[in-house]
């Protein structure tokens, strides 16, 4: 594993311009680990050109800001892409038209599509991904660094719940602190905070959501909705982590409009059932427990709703639940 740090470093230290891109309809974690790796390059390498890329989240705008990307860059730099498993998801750029690449990401392999490929499908998160590469290798943490990767990695591991949060996980969290004697308990105020809109459209979504008698619980959120709280389909689809450890659900998904990209994004979660494979299906992926998705036809949700219920159907049989 060391030999791959020292990979990417080198190519890190080879290019004088470094692009540094991730997933679209980016989460914390995707903009945490790609701007903290933006950020880490320019402090160990100040003379180089390193640019974060993407389309911008206001929701996460405490994270930091992106920067713009301009076509000649193709010719000239290295691309790095994290938090992505497959080549149309990412933002920005097309990843093969670069001289050179690096995919670093925890999902479970899809498709090569970079020169170099580091994946760990069991890390927590790209965020710990990046300081893994950090601590192996001579790249600079700062307190700024070590704030945006605490705050990627605690919000993908959904504060240390998930059952991918593991020993090496607190380990590394605790070298994070220790080496910046960093104060995290602010930083969960600018993750958590939200406004009251979203909290009565949080109950929207609970007094609407149909749950399945095999466990699985659905809401689709036309534009209408989403208008009527002040709301988009990404703090939709961000809403679904707020939904675990509900008795009578053991699946859960969101579906709502994304007028960007003219799709229907379904964000899917499960305390049990693999639902990835099930997403792969329908053109998705992501984890076993947590994946996405994006539809265009109202007749592939409903087919991904009854294949999904018949997941929970499964296992309930198979654990006698």
């Amino acid at each position: 594993m060391a030999n791959v740090y020292k990979q990417i470093y080198r190519k890190i230290k080879k290019y004088d311009t470094i692009v540094i891109a991730r997933h679209i309809g980016a989460d914390p974690d995707a903009l945490a680990s790609q701007l903290a790796l933006r950020d880490s390059i320019k402090n160990t390498f100040p003379k180089k050109k390193v640019y974060a890329i993407g389309c911008p989240a206001s929701k996460f705008k405490y994270l930091g800001s992106l920067d713009k990307f301009v076509d000649s860059l193709y010719d000239e730099a290295l691309l790095i892409v994290t938090d992505t498993p497959d080549y149309k998801r990412v933002d920005g750029v097309d990843a093969k038209r670069f001289k050179d690449s690096i995919k670093i990401d925890h999902h479970p392999f899809v498709e090569e599509y970079c020169n170099f490929e580091f994946i760990d499908d069991t890390a927590s998160s790209a965020s710990q991904l990046i300081m893994e590469l950090i601590f192996n290798t001579p790249l600079k943490l700062t307190k700024e660094v070590a704030e945006k990767l605490y705050i990627g990695l605690v919000s993908d591991t959904n504060r240390f719940l998930f059952t991918y949060t593991t020993a090496k996980t607190f380990a590394l969290v605790s070298r994070l602190i220790n080496e910046t004697n960093l104060n995290f308990a602010p930083l969960y105020e600018s993750l958590y905070t939200r406004p009251i809109r979203e909290v009565r459209f949080e109950g929207y979504i609970t007094n609407n959501m149909q749950i399945t008698d095999n466990g699985l619980a659905y809401i689709k959120l036309n534009d209408e909705i989403l208008g009527e709280y002040g709301v988009d389909s990404a703090t939709a689809g961000n809403m679904v982590n707020n939904f675990n450890y509900i008795d009578e659900i053991l699946a859960w998904v969101v579906f709502s409009h994304d007028k960007v990209n003219d799709t229907i994004r379904g964000s899917i979660r499960s305390r049990g059932p693999i639902i990835n494979e099930t997403a792969a299906q329908f053109g998705g992926g992501g984890h076993i427990f947590a994946s996405g998705i994006r539809l265009k036809e109202e007749s592939e949700v409903d087919a991904l709703v009854e294949a999904l219920d018949q997941v929970c159907k499964q296992y309930k049989e198979d654990n006698n639940l």
